[in-house]
């Protein structure tokens, strides 16, 4: 279930019996590697306590709607927007019914409407209630925009036999798991660069771009995850190497362009995302610089190498995605970047924003190709990296 690491979870919990199960369903997520938060309802929380799961997944549990604390935190809009997929596990008689209705009365149900993440609902309740025209009727029309895992059938709590019982955590675990696998780039090799480079000034200073490297890096584990090999150039960053990537750290542009080519006959896929600095001093000090008597200090620069251009114009050159971070005509910049560059793909985003782009957790990008255009909305970068690598899946032979 490797394919769960850094995906990010919501599980509802909602009342019935079939709630204990629920706590090894979070510890099956965890141990394979997932980010989950647990969403309970009031009638959940008579069957097994918050703190049971608080303790599992590590995160604080949310159980109420219009909690002052949580809202000044993660508020259930940012909730609903942080998922990558929201199971419902054990989803009641009395969910189905509410969620069929569109009703929006607790957290949980409001989750799931303002949710753009796949909603996998994991049915338990009596069988008679199960059997009920009502209840399949709510079953009969959540299907059409939903999935149902379940319901089992053998012994219930109640003595009763039949249909009705959650399936068993492990099951729903590799359900969960086989979502994120998909070979949209199965035998292709990936490259990307990701973060800042560094243009040393004198021993103790530099020059550089603002990047945490977080786009990059999300673009790396999405290729992963659609069957790819990947190679991730990045430069200073505080980030932990995802797993099962090849990731080379380099300093300066010049080191970047190095490690790029070394083996760029073997990439069928270049991601430029690194915010390279466009210059750098023309000399380096051999010792620190004093500072003297002026107010001032000049500095020459000279330009840096061009990484993504030289790539996309190779004689031979891999499909090559470019970035444009743009704090004004962003469009019109990055459509000029394309053809300049001799890109096939360009992902623009605007850097003026001050809750997107460098250092955040989300972005918003444009994607422009020759005769497309693909707007990518406010989400978190984990989310755009595979909308990304999906696109980009479609426009390569």
């Amino acid at each position: 279930m490797q394919r769960l690491t850094n995906k990010r979870i919501i599980l509802g919990i909602t009342g019935g019996i079939a709630a204990y199960k629920s706590a090894e369903l979070v510890r099956l997520y965890k141990t394979a590697g997932a980010d989950v938060i647990v969403v309970m309802t009031p009638a959940a929380i008579e069957f097994i306590t918050p703190l049971t799961m608080q303790a599992l997944s590590g995160k604080p549990v949310h159980t109420t709607l219009l909690d002052p604390e949580a809202e000044a935190g993660m508020g259930h809009i940012e909730l609903a927007r942080w998922a990558d997929i929201i199971v419902i596990a054990p989803a009641s008689a009395d969910f189905l019914a509410r969620l069929n209705n569109g009703l929006a009365n607790d957290l949980l149900t409001t989750l799931c409407l303002a949710s753009e993440a796949p909603l996998y609902l994991v049915p338990a309740m009596n069988q008679a209630m199960w059997h009920n025209h009502q209840t399949q009727k709510n079953v009969q029309q959540l299907t059409i925009h939903t999935t149902f895992w379940g319901p089992d059938s053998g012994e219930q709590a109640c003595g009763d036999v039949g249909p009705g019982r959650m399936l068993e955590p492990i099951n729903i675990a590799q359900r969960t798991a086989e979502l994120f696998s998909n070979n949209l780039l199965s035998g292709k090799t990936v490259h990307i660069t990701a973060g800042p480079t560094r243009e040393a000034i004198d021993p103790v200073r530099y020059i550089s771009n603002h990047s945490s490297g977080k786009m990059g890096y999300a673009i790396a584990e999405a290729a992963r995850e659609a069957g790819a090999s990947v190679k991730l150039i990045s430069g200073p960053v505080n980030l932990a190497c995802p797993e099962r990537i090849h990731r080379v750290m380099v300093d300066s542009a010049d080191d970047m362009l190095a490690a790029v080519l070394e083996d760029i006959d073997q990439c069928d896929i270049f991601i430029g995302c690194a915010a390279v600095a466009d210059f750098k001093p023309a000399t380096v000090a051999e010792n620190k610089m004093k500072k003297n008597a002026s107010d001032t200090m000049s500095l020459a620069l000279i330009k840096n190498p061009d990484i993504i251009a030289t790539v996309a114009n190779l004689t031979t050159k891999p499909f090559t995605v470019g970035f444009a971070a743009e704090t004004q005509n962003v469009v019109e910049y990055a459509k000029h970047k394309l053809a300049n560059k001799n890109l096939d793909l360009i992902a623009a985003n605007d850097v003026s924003i001050g809750d997107i782009g460098f250092n955040s957790n989300e972005n918003a990008l444009t994607l422009i190709s020759s005769n497309k255009q693909l707007s990518l909305s406010k989400n978190s970068k984990s989310k755009l990296a595979r909308q990304l690598i999906e696109h980009i899946a479609q426009l390569i032979p």
